[in-house]
């Protein structure tokens, strides 16, 4: 990994800003951007959502559809000064989905870590906060809340930058000391 480069962790609950604040950090980080997309849309509703997604984002990034194959897609990007991958935890419920063995999912993830550390541009990484709440009802979504616990403490082991967006404000974790950032669209 570069000296110059930073990996960068942004987590925190469904719409709380961790994506704009990842595309506004993005921006500043280059002009060559990359946005890996690991959404998939199944349905109607989530079809918008990407599209609007998309719209939002603007043109300034160039989109890369990859639900599975996070790892392997990393390795093909070039020429870009920064990468947005947005969402981690859309990435693991899709190996979930396919059957994919915990075990299995956290060699990805392992995979996923090697990648970013010999990485020649900026990572930026958006992830949902899903071990606040009550245990999961179902095994699927005890799995999930397990698998996506494990894959943020390895990817935070590794990131130059935490963060935490919560109540409109993204709190800087590390480096230390800990900053608040007021996101412009709670103002």
């Amino acid at each position: 990994m570069s000296d110059e480069t930073r990996i960068v962790l942004i987590g925190g609950g469904a719409r709380s800003g961790k994506s704009a604040f990842a595309l506004s950090l993005a921006r500043r980080l280059g002009a060559r951007r990359a946005f890996v997309a690991t959404a998939q849309a199944m349905d109607e509703e989530m079809k918008e959502r990407i599209a609007d997604h998309a719209r939002t984002r603007g043109a300034d990034f160039r989109t890369v559809e990859e639900p599975l194959a996070l790892a392997e897609r990393l390795l093909d990007l070039c020429d870009i000064d920064v990468v947005v991958i947005d969402c981690l935890t859309l990435w693991l419920s899709n190996l979930l989905l396919r059957d994919e063995s915990e075990t299995r999912i956290l060699e990805q993830v392992q995979t996923l870590v090697g990648v970013l550390e010999r990485r020649a541009f900026h990572a930026v990484i958006v992830t949902n906060e899903v071990g606040m709440g009550v245990v999961p009802e179902t095994p699927l979504g005890r799995a999930f809340r397990d698998v996506a616990g494990r894959a943020h403490q390895r990817l935070a082991g590794v990131a130059d930058e935490v963060y935490l967006a919560i109540l409109g404000s993204v709190l800087r974790i590390r480096p230390e000391p800990v900053s608040v950032r007021i996101l412009e669209s709670a103002l």
